[in-house]
C-alpha cells in the first residue's frame, strides 16, 4: 500500500469530474484531435497525432511550456534542440519549455502518439 501523502491534508478544489472525446478512432489524417485543458478545467492540453508515412511528422516548433510525448504505436525519431532521440511504443520523451522540437515516423507502419502539453491552452510557434 502506498502512502505518499496524507489525504486528510488535501482539500478538493471544487472542480467536478469531466469527460471529453480526444479523437474519433475512425477519423483520417495525422491530427486526430485535441482537448485543451481549459475545456476540462485542467492544467494540461492533450493531442492525438499519428501517420503511416516514414519521414513524416510535425514541423519544427516551440512552446512556452513542457510537452511530453507518449509513443503509443510505432517508431519515432525526436529532434529536441540538439538532441536526437529514437523512441518506440511504450516510450515517453520530454520536450522542455522553450526548446524547439519535432518528430517523425521511422516506420514501418503507423506512428501514434499522445502529446501532453503542460498548459490549459495549446500555444505553439512553428519555426
Amino acid at each position: 500500500m502506498r502512502s505518499d501523502f496524507d489525504p486528510t491534508m488535501i482539500a478538493a478544489d471544487g472542480r467536478s469530474a469531466a469527460k471529453a472525446q480526444l479523437f474519433d478512432s475512425q477519423a483520417n489524417g495525422p491530427w486526430r484531435g485535441n482537448i485543451e485543458g481549459a475545456t476540462l478545467g485542467a492544467p494540461l492540453t492533450i493531442l492525438a497525432y499519428g501517420n503511416e508515412t516514414p519521414g513524416e511528422g510535425p514541423r519544427l516548433h516551440v512552446h512556452p511550456y513542457d510537452e511530453v510525448f507518449i509513443v503509443v504505436a510505432g517508431n519515432a525519431r525526436f529532434f529536441v534542440g540538439d538532441t536526437v532521440i529514437d523512441a518506440t511504443a511504450g516510450d515517453i520523451v520530454l520536450g522542455p519549455a522553450g526548446v524547439p522540437h519535432r518528430f517523425e515516423n521511422l516506420g514501418p507502419g503507423r506512428l501514434q502518439t499522445i502529446d501532453v502539453h503542460h498548459a490549459p491552452n495549446w500555444l505553439q510557434v512553428d519555426l
